[in-house]
């Protein structure tokens, strides 16, 4: 029978990227790391990784196992959880992006609640910088969120192109001595940092011309064409451009949607509910065209 400590590790090391966080994660030395994963090769009897100094990368049978395992590993908290429903209680504390506040997450929330009527869920909506110092504080257990890069390592769930977004009507091209004007969430703004240094790098002035407290806000400065802003692919609603190469502007990097968790909790009913929720992807801008154009009708 496969030894559940050695499947933990083993999936912590793919969640993780790396034996290092792995271990910061399991409380465990880099060298139990790798004791673990060499004893689960050795009970299977095939190789799960191919290392170098520099990467990590699943054979055939590695990426296998990992189904199983993640499997297996659900089903024992599942059983945990189950079995000792009616002692599941407690608060859990939620930060998530404005990417993630949408009716398919807490839709989600709401069904583990069903599940766990002595549970309570506390969400807070903000930036994700923000949302990762109260993780690291200790204020908070769990954060959903987009970065470009971050210290912290998190569950990747999803990752999509970072593109700057203008109104239909700006002017063409964005160059000369007239500084580009952008429009920002308060710091610490995920995408604030990269958007400007990629502009300086190319030599382009630019100027914050907006900071705004929601998407709907940034969607109305760059529809108007009072700025542009970054934004993610999925973010882009059907009134929006994309700029391509004629405005001058240079290419963003990828952004990573991650679920990060507090490295000191390790409770069976919590990973429940990050593996409930894992799958999560952040709502196409394009299901929101309905809303956006109700709020113009409305003045916006």
């Amino acid at each position: 029978m496969l030894d559940h400590v050695l499947l933990r590790t083993f999936v912590a090391v793919i969640d993780e990227g790396g034996f290092g966080r792995a271990a910061s994660r399991l409380n465990l030395t880099q060298s139990a790391i790798s004791g673990h994963l060499r004893r689960l090769e050795a009970q299977l009897g095939v190789e799960l990784m191919q290392r170098t100094t520099r990467s990590m990368t699943l054979t055939a049978d590695g990426k296998k196992l990992l189904v199983y395992a993640r499997a297996i590993l659900a089903l024992g908290r599942d059983a945990l959880v189950e079995v000792g429903r009616h002692k599941a209680s407690g608060r859990i504390r939620l930060g998530i992006a404005e990417d993630f506040a949408q009716s398919t997450l807490l839709n989600r929330l709401s069904s583990f609640l069903l599940l766990h009527p002595l549970l309570d869920i506390a969400v807070t909506v903000g930036i994700p910088g923000t949302l990762l110092g109260q993780l690291q504080d200790g204020a908070l257990d769990i954060v959903l969120g987009s970065h470009c890069e971050s210290a912290r390592s998190g569950r990747l769930m999803w990752q999509e192109p970072l593109v700057w977004a203008c109104g239909p009507h700006i002017q063409l091209p964005l160059t000369g001595s007239k500084a580009v004007p952008l429009a920002f969430f308060p710091e610490p703004c995920p995408y604030r940092q990269v958007a400007l240094a990629e502009l300086a790098r190319v030599g382009m002035a630019s100027k914050i011309a907006m900071v705004c407290s929601s998407f709907e806000s940034m969607r109305c400065a760059v529809r108007s064409g009072f700025a542009i802003a970054p934004m993610t692919q999925s973010q882009m609603t059907a009134d929006l451009v994309i700029a391509d190469d004629a405005l001058g502007l240079p290419p963003l990097p990828t952004v990573r949607f991650s679920l990060f968790t507090a490295d000191s909790v390790q409770s069976p009913l919590l990973e429940t509910l990050v593996e409930w929720i894992s799958d999560i992807k952040p709502v196409s801008g394009s299901r929101v065209d309905a809303d956006i154009i109700a709020n113009e009708k409305r003045g916006c």
